[in-house]
């Protein structure tokens, strides 16, 4: 395909692309919202939307003079991927987009570059989110830096939003109080003076108001909740054109919670009336958001509470209960979590069957058996895979109705319920996070493996055979390496079963690596050896050892080996 494409024209390039995209919008049309979500595509047409993409994604760089097309196709690349679950996807056709941008950006037309400035921006901040999710901050907070330079002196709404969402990464991700109320100030000045009818004022004033109530400061975030109340019960959405029910039902139920902080229950009371008339409207609409209906309950029943109403504030917190149940079920999260990283999986494999089709069309030679077999092989890898993600969920499932049924038998007030349900959300999300490593792990694997494919194909025909044996006995070294590592790490979790349950008692943030790699620390196995294990390099390793120093909280002139061995 490689070098087909290298021999076409720039016009031949173009109408391979259209003829493309005319056979993906059969089924998926670029301009339908459900084309933009995951749910929209069993696995075969999610394969097949893939492999197209692909292909007419390689055209790009072959058509020429066509700038403003090329770059949009970029952009809608990067948006597909974004909205459909493929955050690494993402950046790349984000990233391809700004490097072409810089190459023709001397031949654009003025109307084009200033057609260009919406995109670019939304482009940045979808490529820092991105970064963000995945855990990379430095690329996110560069990403961010570089929207808030380039909005600078564009004199319109898109600097203070740039400041903002800068403030969310620092207030979201790496908790940075300060400097994220510092950055939502920023926004808020330049928001107010400039445009403070715009909703993203509301938006602003509320992260601000957040922030207050993380510092235990209700006495400044009450008045700034008081002000989105009335905002969004008579302010329209720029591009509904309607009001943002869900803004104006958060903004009342945290007034209704602020002002009980602060001991004013009469002014609590006379908004909640006023939000349960909202309310009540929705839901007799239809229209009540699921999350904001739990704000508005979790307000109620805190109001009620304070008003020692016990008997309805347990009858509201039962119905918290139930309605939580339905929204924060912790087999949902499981889902969600493990299709998000089964999304990887299937864009790994995706692209090794492109690079396989590649292989077979350039070489035309008799090699056909040694190719049927490396796909068996590479197939049999990714079946153990799914089998893995499989019996993971399962387990989670099952640990997660357990834990359910035990909070439910032992819950002594309906307060300490809901607080319970939230922190189970949580360890679920940790273990998958845990879960997650292993996949990109997994995910480094299969682009050595495609590496050694890409070698296949440059190969001599005499040394192709012998490569192809080496690949084949990769394979068999990894299968066995994951059976191994996987025998010795059920081995350690029974011999560890007491130190386990000590240090979960003690800090029940661990996480399920980090509690193994203090086990492995107890046992004083080196530092090389631990790696070796856990199939990471040295690198990832001390940065293991650094969140778990900071989980547990340890000063740096206490030794993290010593203070493990004496636990």
């Amino acid at each position: 395909m490689c070098a087909q494409n290298a021999a076409l024209s720039s016009d031949e390039a173009y109408n391979q692309y259209k003829a493309i995209s005319d056979s993906m919008a059969i089924s998926f049309p670029e301009d339908d919202i459900k084309t933009f979500r995951r749910t929209s595509f069993n696995e075969t047409q999610l394969q097949n939307y893939l492999s197209m993409h692909f292909k007419r994604m390689d055209l790009l760089t072959h058509i020429k003079g066509h700038h403003v097309f090329v770059l949009n196709s970029y952009l809608h690349s990067g948006n597909w991927f974004k909205d459909i679950g493929f955050p690494k996807e993402s950046i790349r056709s984000y990233k391809a987009f700004f490097r072409h941008y810089k190459l023709v950006e001397h031949e654009l037309s003025p109307e084009d570059r200033k057609g260009f400035n919406v995109m670019r921006f939304y482009a940045h901040s979808v490529l820092a989110e991105n970064y963000a999710n995945l855990g990379q901050f430095d690329s996110a907070k560069k990403q961010h830096q570089l929207n808030m330079d380039f909005t600078r002196n564009l004199d319109n709404l898109y600097y203070p939003s740039a400041i903002n969402n800068y403030g969310l990464l620092l207030y979201w991700h790496k908790k940075e109080l300060d400097s994220a109320l510092h950055y939502f100030q920023k926004a808020y000045q330049i928001t107010e003076s400039k445009f403070p009818k715009h909703t993203l004022i509301g938006s602003i004033r509320d992260n601000i108001a957040d922030v207050y109530v993380e510092q235990n400061l209700h006495e400044k975030a009450q008045p700034l909740y008081a002000l989105n109340f009335d905002f969004y019960n008579s302010t329209f959405n720029e591009g509904t054109f309607e009001k943002d029910i869900p803004r104006l039902i958060s903004a009342g139920a945290q007034l209704v919670t602020s002002n009980i902080h602060l001991n004013k229950l009469n002014e609590a009371e006379q908004v909640f009336k006023a939000l349960e008339k909202i309310v009540t409207h929705q839901e007799n609409s239809n229209l009540i958001n699921p999350q904001s209906y739990l704000e508005f309950l979790n307000a109620k029943q805190l109001l009620l509470q304070e008003q020692h109403k016990i008997d309805a504030a347990y009858a509201t917190a039962r119905r918290i209960n139930a309605y939580a149940d339905s929204i924060y079920k912790v087999a949902a999260i499981t889902d969600k979590r493990w299709q998000e990283e089964f999304n990887d999986v299937t864009i790994d494999r995706i692209a090794l069957n492109f690079k396989i089709d590649q292989l077979e069309k350039e070489d035309k030679i008799n090699s056909q058996r040694g190719k049927l077999r490396l796909i068996g092989l590479v197939s049999s890898v990714f079946i153990l895979i799914l089998l893995i993600l499989f019996l993971s969920r399962r387990q989670h499932l099952i640990n997660a109705k357990n834990k359910q049924l035990l909070a439910e038998q032992h819950l002594e007030n309906s307060a300490l319920k809901v607080k319970q349900l939230h922190s189970e959300i949580k360890s679920k999300e940790r273990d998958l996070s845990d879960f997650a490593i292993s996949l990109t792990q997994n995910q480094d694997w299969t682009k050595h493996l495609a590496e050694q494919l890409e070698a296949i194909k440059t190969s001599n025909p005499e040394d192709r055979e012998v490569l192809l044996e080496s690949l084949n006995q990769d394979i068999k070294n990894k299968i066995s390496f994951d059976s191994d590592s996987q025998e010795f790490f059920e081995r350690l979790d029974k011999l560890s079963d007491a130190f386990y349950s000590k240090l979960t008692t003690l800090y029940p943030n661990l996480s399920k690596n980090e509690i193994r790699l203090s086990s492995l620390i107890r046992l004083k196995i080196e530092s090389r050896s631990i790696a070796t294990l856990q199939n990471i390099t040295m690198a990832s390793l001390n940065t293991s050892r650094y969140r778990l120093r900071k989980k547990l909280d340890l000063s740096e002139d206490v030794d993290l080996d010593t203070f493990i061995q004496n636990l």
